[in-house]
């Protein structure tokens, strides 16, 4: 896309710009990605706090990762706070 742009920019001065980055679907690569290595490290973490019998360690992690699970697995949390973000950098 970057490479494309300068391409029409060097051989049409007179096109637009481009608006941008396009990040249609980066919210879902980066899900898809994530979200099954962040399960695998929960497991062996909380694997390992429960042989080792440190239950408040334990609960304080699950605790943790609920909260980091929700942003991985709620819809459209991580484009509402890329955009609250952008919005208070002023950027639209």
């Amino acid at each position: 896309m970057f490479l494309k742009t300068i391409v029409e920019i060097a051989f049409d001065p007179s096109a637009p710009p481009a608006t941008g980055i396009d990040t249609e679907g980066l919210a879902d690569f980066l899900r898809k990605f994530f979200a099954p290595l962040f399960l695998v490290v929960v497991s062996v973490v909380a694997i390992f706090f429960l042989f080792t019998r440190e239950i408040t360690r334990f609960m304080q992690f699950i605790i943790l990762a609920i909260a980091i699970g929700v942003i991985f697995y709620v819809p459209n949390i991580i484009e509402v706070t890329a955009k609250a973000i952008a919005g208070a950098l002023g950027i639209k």
